[in-house]
């Protein structure tokens, strides 16, 4: 699988990750030992969790083991999730940090992004502190950002994080325009969360409610020709689409179907999408997309 040299890290990254946040709830621990045994086998070397996903970390924390060293590990922190004090709070994510640690068995993370945190808190200067005091604890090599539109801009502006991690699919490109850009011109790491716009277009209707129902809502008005294939090449274009977006370093992509870490690596290498198929989805994006239409964090 292709690797892509991840920001000023020195971190040389699969093109595609693991995502954590399928296997947060309803899913056994033989059955995440097979899912991350198959995507290091298709060449996957980053694995991205959060301390809210369920019991993510500590089901990739009993399975890892020796393939600690295969990949590169990385993990969010904000939330309370279980703690009594509120988000945000400094004595809360130094906790949370040192939980995450001993759910993942492993004495330090490659990366630890700051999940979804508001300007205004950013602004505070709390947060980062305690970032950069695990930093230079060695409790993670590196800090970086979760999150999308204004807050994340302002993040990147700041020059204390080493990665990005945001919205990129073909129904989300305000990061392409507001943020990307940003991040590079800093030497940041770039992680593109939701690359396949939550699978939208398989679905015939949503309720408003609905986790997915933003991007089904716009793929409506965006009504690409391709949305029109089989799933397989439309996953191979929107998989092709976000990879080709410049400044991205990595897309994280979860699932429950071991099989399916080979079959996206195979799509990417048969079928990477070509300048003009990209320019296409572009110029679509530019003529159809309102102000409102703003990454979805």
């Amino acid at each position: 699988m292709e690797q892509r040299s991840y920001g000023n890290t020195g971190m040389k990254v699969s093109v595609l990750g693991f995502g954590g946040s399928e296997i947060g709830s309803g899913i056994s621990k033989p059955e995440v030992d097979r899912l991350l045994g198959s995507a290091i086998e298709a060449g996957l070397n980053v694995i991205d969790t959060a301390e809210c996903y369920g019991n993510s970390e500590e089901l990739i924390g009993q399975v890892l083991g020796p393939k600690r060293e295969d990949v590169y590990l990385f993990t969010k922190c904000g939330h309370a999730s279980g703690y009594n004090q509120p988000d945000w709070d400094p004595v809360m994510l130094s906790n949370s940090i040192d939980r995450s640690l001993r759910r993942l068995n492993t004495e330090y993370v490659d990366m630890i992004h700051l999940h979804s945190c508001s300007e205004e808190v950013l602004r505070e200067g709390s947060v980062i502190e305690v970032l950069n005091r695990a930093k230079e604890a060695g409790k993670t090599r590196f800090i970086g950002y979760s999150g999308d539109s204004k807050d994340a801009l302002y993040a990147v502006q700041t020059g204390v994080f080493d990665s990005l991690e945001t919205s990129v699919n073909i129904a989300d490109q305000e990061a392409i325009d507001l943020t990307i850009p940003e991040a590079r011109k800093r030497g940041m790491g770039v992680t593109a969360k939701r690359p396949l716009a939550n699978v939208a277009w398989t679905y015939d209707t949503l309720e408003e409610t609905a986790y997915p129902f933003v991007y089904w809502n716009r793929l409506r008005d965006l009504n690409y020709g391709f949305l029109g294939e089989s799933n397989e090449e439309v996953i191979a274009k929107a998989l092709g689409f976000t990879l080709s977006v410049p400044g991205v370093d990595t897309a994280i992509v979860g699932t429950k179907k071991p099989n399916r870490w080979q079959e996206n690596a195979d799509l990417l290498r048969e079928r990477l999408l070509a300048k003009e198929d990209y320019e296409v989805i572009r110029d679509r994006w530019r003529e159809i997309a309102s102000d409102d239409w703003t990454g979805r964090t």
